[in-house]
């Protein structure tokens, strides 16, 4: 087999695919999420807290600014994330109460009792 051909049927099984569905909704999905925070979220925070721009929250190590902490972009991280979190969190719970559970089997008589009930059966007889 030709690595060609190997890459192929390894590109082309179903997990490999929904793996990079899931990827790329995943992506668009986190761009969802960023623009909430950034654009809807985090700007009343900011009013409520007396016109504070979170992404201009910062602490410049030296003197001419060009070392620079932005610990409010990381604030608005922790808030992208977290939304995140609990947008999969709800997802996951609803897929599974939409998921029936599996019901068992029906159980069925042993080979034994089967064995009992035709000896019976041929004894009446």
């Amino acid at each position: 087999m030709s690595l060609l051909s190997e890459f192929k049927a390894f590109a082309m099984r179903g997990n490999v695919v929904d793996l990079a569905v899931g990827v790329i909704i995943g992506a668009a999905f986190g761009k969802i999420v960023s623009s909430l925070v950034n654009d809807i979220i985090m700007p009343p925070i900011g009013w409520i807290l007396g016109g504070v721009n979170f992404s201009d929250l910062s602490i410049a190590l030296d003197e001419a600014g060009k070392v620079v902490i932005k610990y409010g972009a990381f604030i608005q991280t922790i808030v992208d994330f977290l939304i995140i979190a609990l947008a999969i969190f709800f997802m996951v719970k609803a897929i599974n109460k939409l998921q029936k559970p599996k019901e068992a089997a029906p159980v069925g008589p042993t080979q034994e009792e089967l064995l009992t009930q035709i000896r019976d059966i041929l004894k009446n007889k």
